[in-house]
């Protein structure tokens, strides 16, 4: 990380964008700091995401459960406190949730 001066975020005060999946809704509050985008990003129950995703992250689940589908299949249950990384190109994948989550993530 270069050329990004020290910052303090309220991220209550942050706008919030809507993103529809297949089913429920993803809103993200996003910070751009740079080529550095860091967002805090709440998914409804019921939320699948629309597309397979090949951009890396780096994601911690603050709250609910994460469901993440590997384009070969392989699934990974993420609850608070857990996270996961990935590069850009590496493995495409997808999230979803049966009761909702909230997540940070920075990519």
């Amino acid at each position: 990380m270069q050329d990004i001066p020290f910052g303090v975020t309220d991220w209550s005060n942050v706008a919030i964008t809507e993103h529809p999946g297949v089913s429920g809704v993803a809103h993200w509050r996003t910070q751009q700091f740079g080529s550095i985008r860091v967002r805090m990003v709440e998914y409804s129950p019921g939320y699948l995401a629309d597309h397979w995703c090949s951009k890396g992250h780096i994601l911690l689940v603050l709250d609910g459960q994460l469901d993440t589908e590997l384009e070969d299949g392989r699934t990974f249950i993420l609850t608070p406190g857990q996270s996961y990384q990935v590069a850009d190109h590496a493995e495409a994948h997808r999230s979803s949730t049966a009761n909702g989550a909230k997540l940070f993530i920075v990519d």
